[in-house]
């Protein structure tokens, strides 16, 4: 099995942001407005010249992301509307360029450089806006990789490009092949998905893949028997029900629902991209900045065990099923689960300092030493009946982190 250093360092990262940003944000309905509202092109086309982001909304972005951990973002440089934030140079004139003056992808290049962040770029497969996608596929393909080839080549280094949408036609000839050597000519390190959609999550693909993708479904391991390469995996999810801005959507997943599904994604080795819809100035909204923000003061404590650790194999006896450790050489780190997000928060307050205790088997080790991450106070453990016992503390008085994490040296 051929195991690229590229993928492995690409799965090391353990967070990434999502952004969903176009002509919809000032809609302020969701990336889906023009088809479900069955907006008409022209229609559409008239909101562009009012798409105008603030100058630094770019900055703000990647200060954001940075801040909550994140190591890469996903911008979408196009989506299902057609609708480019990059110069198009010359293949059609429904971009930021014609509009407003501005290659938004190069604003957010240059502040994700700055600041040591990876850009990635998001690009869509299907088009509501472009006649050819409908009338004239051969064509619309030729148009779809040239300007795929534009971000290749015109704005440095990449971290990878983002497909989504090729289950729109799920009989259709995408010609994969011409597009994905196109991209290895021009960035051969960069990372290929192409998301498989709600309906096939970590459904294997073509050989140029180099992560399979769990949109807003729990990652699972992957079977990789008879596969010639080694394939990292990633999660994406939203906050809540849109990915595109819409300022009416207030069914909202908790910030420890969205760390107890980080966590769940390390179990499995998967990273996390975990989305923000920016308002049409390109700031992000108050609840989001705060959601996010507070997923970020978890990272800041347990950063270290979502990085490189990997799973383990060691399996966890716990009181609730949940805890699991991951491995990084000669230490361990337990996800130490609180109670369920769905639980009723005065169980909290009536158990403070509750200990619980996990035992797993280490054939041939023994554990040397254990603290907890965020406060470095040890956890006690012992040897019983050939097996390690750890004394857990989910959570303590006056905080609660939802999943806590032990380092255990072995």
């Amino acid at each position: 099995m051929i195991v690229h250093q590229y993928v492995k360092d690409f799965e090391n990262m353990g967070l990434g942001m999502f952004v969903h940003f176009g002509i919809y944000s000032i809609l302020a309905q969701g990336e889906w407005v023009m088809h479900q509202h069955k907006i008409p092109r022209e229609e559409y086309r008239s909101h562009a010249p009012k798409f105008r982001p603030e100058t630094d909304w770019a900055e703000k972005l990647v200060l954001t992301a940075k801040g909550a951990g994140c190591k890469y973002i996903t911008l979408t440089s196009r989506h299902h509307d057609g609708y480019s934030l990059y110069d198009t140079c010359g293949l059609n004139d429904y971009s930021t360029i014609h509009f407003i003056g501005r290659d938004l992808v190069a604003e957010f290049v240059s502040a994700c450089n700055k600041h040591g962040i990876i850009p990635f770029f998001y690009h869509t497969y299907l088009d509501w806006y472009d006649e050819r996608f409908n009338n004239d596929f051969p064509a619309y393909l030729d148009f779809l990789r040239k300007s795929v080839e534009l971000l290749c080549t015109r704005y440095g280094k990449i971290g990878g490009i983002w497909f989504d949408g090729k289950w729109s036609k799920k009989d259709a000839d995408w010609e994969e092949d011409a597009m994905y050597s196109m991209i290895r000519r021009h960035q051969p390190e960069a990372i290929i998905v192409n998301n498989t959609g709600l309906s096939a999550l970590g459904e294997l693909g073509h050989i140029e893949l180099d992560s399979v993708t769990f949109e807003r479904g729990k990652p699972k391991p992957l079977n990789l028997e008879g596969s010639p390469k080694y394939l990292a995996s990633e999660m994406c999810e939203i906050f809540g029900t849109h990915w595109g801005y819409a300022e009416g959507d207030l069914l909202y997943k908790s910030p420890a629902t969205i760390i107890e599904e980080l966590a769940d994604c390390r179990r499995y080795g998967a990273n996390m991209l975990l989305n923000v819809g920016p308002m049409g100035n390109g700031y992000i909204s108050e609840i989001d900045r705060a959601f996010y923000g507070m997923v970020g003061r978890w990272v800041g404590l347990f950063g270290e065990a979502i990085r490189k650790p990997r799973p383990s194999g060691i399996e966890v006896e716990s009181a609730d099923g949940r805890d699991f450790l991951l491995r990084d050489g000669n230490k361990l780190y337990l996800f130490c689960f609180g109670l369920p997000t769905s639980a009723d928060p005065n169980a909290a307050r009536m158990k403070d300092v509750a200990r619980y205790e996990d035992t797993f088997t280490l054939d041939g080790e023994h554990i040397i030493s254990a603290e907890w991450l965020d406060n470095s106070t040890p956890i006690e453990f012992e040897e019983r009946e050939g097996k390690s016992v750890i004394k857990t503390v989910p959570y303590i008085s006056g905080r609660n982190y939802v999943v806590r994490v032990g380092k255990i040296f072995v």
